[in-house]
């Protein structure tokens, strides 16, 4: 298990770091931790707690302390009772163990596909955020979860299949219409790091179409619509290990784009690809459309098209009857949105 932001604290901050773990761990209705001043003993707490997502049932905390001393007293605000919360761990430690097994052998890309899969077919947005949402008890243990709880569900599967994997936090920004911060993941393979984005897939597909746009994305591709970090990640600077390029569905050129829409077409199937020949431009777009207009009437069809701009993907139907809107914009988001 990487304890990322650990190692990010300086001496004093560890060894508070390290007094709030023990006490949770104990399940202490209180207990005493080197004082630091407010605002740095929330970040060391929260710090601890995207570190260790089995410590699922500690949420907020308050705490006091006397002039002169240089501890003070933590009171956590557990969700459950000590005895639920000790049967919630057994439970939650045989889930983790139990989805872990079959994907053992597998190779570090082919885990995360199965982690990222099991997220995308088996959790649904808490539109509620009820408070075990933002813990892994809600998507491991109700099927349901804010990005917070799937980012930490994803880091503690990584963690029983041993993939390198912590938790990315990111600001938000009420004048683009972003109200909440924003959780995610960032991995490891192969002693490159990459931008793992579960909950934004999930807002996109659904348990029968999963997608992957998010899937292993550099950091010039994933703040395209994500803020700005609360706290620094390893630098993402590969790009070659993103879904759709290593799947041969990342186009450069429009003959690509016009040959695989021919055998969607022919094969009945949707299209769906990434664009890296330049910027997706309103023209690129418009020369898109054209293909798919000419294609689909080579079989008496019809084009319905929908775009996440963002991230420079485009799916395509085609289908019987001409679609109301030959185009849609799809925006990946905490699943804020039907």
């Amino acid at each position: 298990m990487e304890q990322y932001y650990y190692n990010t604290l300086n001496k004093p901050q560890q060894n508070t770091y390290n007094a709030i773990k023990a006490g949770l761990q104990s399940l202490a209705p209180s207990f005493s931790v080197p004082l630091l001043e407010q605002k740095a003993l929330s970040e060391v707490f929260m710090k601890v707690r995207l570190d260790h997502p089995q410590l699922f049932y500690a949420g907020t905390f308050q705490y006091r302390y006397y002039p002169d001393s240089g501890n003070a007293e933590m009171i956590p605000d557990y969700l459950f009772e000590k005895g639920k919360i000790k049967d919630h761990q057994k439970a939650l430690q045989a889930r983790v163990e139990k989805l872990a097994r079959p994907a053992a052998k597998l190779s570090d890309m082919e885990k995360l596909l199965y982690v990222h899969d099991f997220i995308c077919r088996n959790v649904r947005y808490d539109k509620l955020k009820k408070q075990y949402s933002h813990e892994i008890i809600g998507p491991l243990g109700h099927g349901v979860g804010v990005c917070e709880g799937i980012a930490k569900a994803v880091k503690i599967l990584c963690d029983g299949l041993n993939l390198w994997c912590v938790i990315a936090l990111a600001e938000n920004n009420p004048e683009k219409g972003v109200k909440y911060r924003h959780a995610w993941n960032v991995v490891r393979i192969d002693k490159k790091y990459y931008h793992l984005d579960c909950t934004f897939d999930n807002s996109l597909g659904n348990p029968e179409e999963i997608r992957y746009d998010y899937f292993l994305l550099p950091d010039k591709q994933i703040f395209r619509d994500h803020e700005r970090l609360v706290w620094k990640m390893p630098a993402c600077e590969d790009g070659d290990r993103f879904y759709y390029k290593e799947k041969k569905l990342s186009f450069t050129k429009m003959e690509d784009v016009r040959k695989r829409s021919a055998q969607a077409v022919k094969k009945g199937k949707q299209l769906l690809f990434h664009w890296r020949g330049g910027y997706m431009t309103r023209e690129i777009v418009q020369e898109f459309l054209q293909i798919f207009k000419e294609e689909a009437a080579k079989k008496e069809k019809h084009a319905k098209v929908s775009l996440n701009w963002a991230q420079a993907v485009v799916r395509v139907e085609f289908i019987a009857q001409a679609p109301l809107e030959e185009v849609t914009m799809e925006e990946a988001n905490e699943g804020e949105k039907e």
